[in-house]
């Protein structure tokens, strides 16, 4: 498959470095103006430098996009990179706003191709292992109580910033709702009233089914350190990545006996596993079956959705209750419908009251009501598209990724 390469964020770069070295793809197009003759060495043979967007996308041989822009032009790369009917892999996040990740899901419905985002995070398989811990339930962990994570970097730890609206993004919404599932509430402290990617930042939450969780993010410290700690009712698990993630990995957990596990990682590469799960995806998409990957787009909408949530909290000083919104044809029918029934409400009042000055209005009421539940039997008359890869029932697509994460990876 040829690939082409737009900006050069270090996650777009890495995953373009896994795709040459595979030798099942190639890049044949980028319009980073900023790399070396080292990076363009390792991105193999015969690659070009193109400066137009337009250039790349009307380039038939080029069946697939990496979107690594900057903040500023992300969302419209994206946008275009789509609408090409192209598979598109997406550095995350792709803006501050969950909106433009809404978009990006009705287009990729429409064209059928591929849209995965470069998450990263969840696929570690010392959080594959904490995650069938997990999923052991009462023969291990027992019930999850609270999940613990600790985020120190010596740079900034947000993502996304610097951009126009100046609204940071938070790191590893997808290892939380992986081991947790859904969050229900979310409640964030921050030094002023607004997240910033110079302070460090508390947020807390809710899971819907059951248990608690708390991350901490300081940025500007002497060392990388990531650390997970999930507390369950019968014992207690501990994931550290002491250089940071993904460096080594250390697993310490004691079973509902008392008896204590420990289990080590050294560095981990995670884009040979991201190139397996895109892979996977693409071919499904052509026999329109099969199970979704353990990263979808559906992990983006969240994350955007919950990096709000977050954000809303910081400046109202309170929890902010999420409300998630299914980005599907059922709910764009039934958002359709409800604002063509408000405005059937006021077509009938007006018709009734001026009915009084011309009586046979009043048999047009009759008409234009059963036209409207007559647009209701839509629903029913055009078939439904099934649930294949990439399509955005948040609850199945979290049930069934997480269930597929372990075998991915192996």
């Amino acid at each position: 498959m040829h690939f082409a390469l737009l900006g050069n964020h270090p996650d777009g770069l890495d995953m373009a470095y896994c795709l040459a070295a595979s030798g099942r793809h190639r890049i044949v197009a980028v319009t980073s103006p900023s790399l070396d003759a080292d990076q363009f060495a390792r991105l193999g043979e015969n690659v070009r430098r193109v400066g137009d967007l337009e250039e790349v996308l009307a380039d038939p041989t080029i069946e697939a996009v990496i979107v690594a822009s900057g903040p500023a032009n992300r969302a419209a790369h994206l946008r275009r990179a789509l609408q090409s009917e192209r598979h598109v892999l997406c550095v995350h996040p792709p803006d501050p706003s969950p909106d433009l990740a809404y978009e990006a899901a009705m287009i990729r419905q429409d064209t059928g191709c591929v849209l995965m985002p470069l998450l990263r995070e969840a696929l570690h398989p010392g959080l594959v292992r904490l995650a069938e811990l997990r999923k052991s339930g009462a023969a291990c962990m027992g019930e999850l109580k609270l999940i613990d994570l600790d985020h120190h970097g010596r740079d900034a730890v947000l993502l996304l910033a610097g951009t126009k609206d100046d609204q940071p993004s938070l790191p590893g919404w997808h290892v939380l709702r992986t081991l947790g599932g859904e969050i229900a509430e979310v409640a964030a402290f921050a030094v002023a009233e607004e997240a910033t990617i110079e302070q460090p930042l508390l947020v807390s939450g809710r899971f819907e089914q059951r248990g608690l969780f708390r991350a901490r993010y300081l940025p500007h410290q002497q060392r990388s350190i990531w650390r997970l700690t999930l507390f369950g009712t019968k014992a207690q698990a501990d994931l550290h990545f002491p250089l940071g993630e993904p460096g080594p990995a250390f697993l310490a957990w004691r079973d509902h006996a008392g008896q204590a596990h420990e289990e080590t990682w050294d560095s981990w590469d995670p884009w040979p596993n991201l190139l397996g799960h895109f892979e996977s995806a693409v071919e499904q998409s052509k026999v329109k079956s099969g199970k979704p990957p353990a990263v979808s787009w559906q992990d983006t909408i969240r994350s955007l959705e919950l990096d709000a949530a977050a954000r809303r909290s910081v400046e109202r000083r309170r929890v902010s209750g999420m409300e998630y919104q299914e980005a599907n044809e059922e709910v764009g029918f039934k958002g359709t419908m409800t604002l063509v029934g408000c405005a059937l409400v006021w077509v009938v009042l007006l018709l009734f009251i001026v009915s009084f000055w011309l009586p046979w209005l009043r048999w047009v009421i009759v008409p234009v009501l059963v036209l409207f539940l007559a647009l209701q039997l839509f629903r029913w008359i055009i078939p439904r598209r099934s649930n294949e890869n990439g399509s955005l029932n948040s609850r199945e697509i979290h049930r069934r990724g997480a269930e597929d994460a372990e075998e991915a990876t192996k």
